[in-house]
């Protein structure tokens, strides 16, 4: 998965996409920048720029702000950042809720799209691991992921370290002969997985629901624990009394939008667009394809999307 590494306002969209703009625009009731969060992970990127060319074809000025997916939220409460198109609830949901809690922040509504963020494994690492997607058999395969740089430890390739996952306390809650190494993106967890299949080695890593990955790679998520919200602050909950984290992560998790609490009032129209914007889980694999496979821009593919789906996103700008 590749990171766009641009800032600032974006002037104008391709020519095919400006043709229809006179339809939706109109004046904007405020001529600053409406900040749209980009973090680094494909299908964010892809739909930030898809939402905020739709937002420039109402006359909007729109500004894409790379932020920490926990430090994100604090900044959009304090006003200093305005919306994020993907909420994930197994790595977002604490800093988010607080968030909204402290009322700088609005949840814009839940897309259709279903998520799960947890470890995973190519399908035929179960030949070598008998017993998956059981968590306990993986452990009891740790030797088969060991590498120099954990042996006798199982290796598990985890997230980019600011997506606050929280591994590394599950597996010493869980007492796991693991140890987490993260990716310092998501391109390299991908490398990781591409490399590893290829020679059919045995690899543990971290992966979510949707991405293209599904597509192209066949595979299983671990199942841990069965999450509750219990498990990640009272210790006594679970099966290790001692320690927090002691359980999987959501299985059917949300995916949301959120908004500084000021946007409504500044940019009411505005506003009443981004609560429309809704993505299927199929929409998001398909929109990080188009980076992670076909080597597209965030911005190209958003482009794209718009020029090939005017019948999905025409009802969001009424």
């Amino acid at each position: 998965m590749r990171t766009q590494g641009y800032i600032g306002v974006i002037l104008g969209s391709a020519a095919l996409l400006a043709m229809s703009c006179g339809a939706y625009a109109a004046a904007p009731e405020s001529d600053d920048p409406i900040k749209v969060i980009v973090n680094n992970w494909s299908s964010q990127l892809v739909t930030a720029n898809i939402v905020g060319q739709l937002l420039e074809k109402k006359g909007y000025t729109v500004e894409y702000a790379p932020s920490d997916t926990q430090l994100q939220y604090q900044a959009m409460a304090d006003g200093d950042l305005h919306f994020q198109i993907e909420v994930w609830e197994g790595s977002q949901a604490t800093a988010f809720e607080a968030a909204l809690a402290s009322g700088g922040a609005s949840d814009y509504g839940a897309h259709d799209a279903v998520t799960r963020e947890e470890w995973w494994y190519p399908l035929y690492v179960k030949d070598v691991c008998p017993g998956l997607p059981d968590y306990k058999a993986l452990d009891a395969c740790a030797d088969k992921f060991a590498t120099a740089e954990t042996s006798p430890k199982g290796r598990f390739v985890g997230p980019p370290a600011d997506w606050g996952k929280h591994y590394s306390e599950r597996i010493q809650a869980l007492n796991m002969n693991y140890q987490e190494v993260p990716a310092g993106q998501a391109a390299t967890l991908w490398a990781e997985l591409q490399a590893a299949y290829d020679r059919k080695e045995p690899i543990v890593l971290f992966n979510w629901t949707p991405n293209f990955v599904e597509a192209k790679f066949e595979g299983e998520f671990v199942e841990f624990p069965t999450y509750e919200a219990a498990c990640l602050t009272d210790p006594a909950w679970g099966q290790n009394t001692d320690a927090v984290y002691d359980c999987g992560a959501p299985a059917s998790g949300y995916l949301k939008k959120a908004a500084w609490s000021g946007l409504q009032e500044k940019w009411p129209e505005a506003a009443a667009v981004l609560k429309k914007v809704n993505f299927t889980n199929a929409q998001l694999a398909a929109a990080a394809a188009m980076v992670d496979v076909d080597g597209s821009t965030a911005e190209e593919a958003a482009q794209k999307w718009i020029a090939e789906n005017e019948a999905v996103w025409s009802s969001w700008l009424q």
